[in-house]
């Protein structure tokens, strides 16, 4: 991508990386801490295995921009959404272990076709954009945890 801007960031939690990983890859879980505004629907059957799709959809009035995404590479403790839409790119997330918990890196490598779409998103929704992926990664926090409670 010769103009791909990248957003990157992680966040500790403790909680396994195997529990992590359910909270990214499983449908219910995953909207316990999604922005509200984004809704993720598979196309078909919910998979997460490698050539899995969905549809995450922002809900805009009127509009509710789609991302078409596909599951591009799978492995335990890693899964990466490629999309393609009004952004092309992919997202990755990458459960690493620790020794008491998990690391969880969040890549978001994108970039915009449309050059009017783009200098909207760079005008007025980058900074929005990362601060709601760190907002995302301190709910996803808490829903693991709190699943790592229940199982203690």
């Amino acid at each position: 991508m010769a103009n791909a801007q990248v957003f990157e960031q992680s966040i500790q939690i403790n909680a396994s990386a195997t529990l992590v990983e359910r909270c990214i890859t499983e449908q219910d879980l995953m909207h316990q801490w999604l922005n509200p505004l984004l809704k993720c629907e598979p196309v078909g059957k919910w998979d997460t295995t490698k050539g899995g799709r969905s549809h995450f959809i922002i809900q805009i009035p009127l509009v509710q921009p789609t991302l078409e995404s596909v599951v591009i590479e799978r492995e335990p403790g890693l899964i990466v959404w490629g999309f393609e839409g009004f952004f092309k790119g992919r997202d990755r997330w990458e459960c690493q272990p620790l020794a008491e918990g998990t690391r969880l890196l969040n890549r978001f490598e994108f970039e915009i076709p449309n050059p009017l779409i783009a200098f909207g998103f760079n005008t007025f929704a980058a900074g929005l954009t990362q601060a709601d992926m760190q907002a995302q990664l301190h709910r996803l926090k808490r829903v693991a945890e709190k699943l790592h409670q229940s199982f203690q």
